[in-house]
């Protein structure tokens, strides 16, 4: 599996809508080997990101509240807290 994609689950304060797109879109680019998007792809790419986004905000919702926060920061936050 994808390295780069962060752990959401746990996250103080909550993982953002933002945060769980920018997850899903770094997985969707991984599976499916499309990094920048053309005519060709750009509607199925854009239909899977908006799937597993959804998939992704339900499952975090559905599961308990973890007992230790994750290790690492996600992306957006990182980049928010230098900028």
């Amino acid at each position: 599996m994808c390295r780069n994609i962060t752990t959401l689950r746990g996250l103080e304060p909550s993982a953002t809508p933002a945060e769980v797109e920018a997850a899903a879109r770094q997985y969707v680019r991984k599976v499916s080997g499309v990094q920048k998007t053309s005519e060709a792809t750009e509607a199925a790419f854009e239909a899977a990101v908006a799937a597993v986004t959804a998939a992704t905000a339900e499952l975090l919702s559905a599961l308990p509240p973890r007992k230790v926060p994750p290790k690492t920061e996600p992306p957006l936050r990182r980049l928010a807290r230098r900028g």
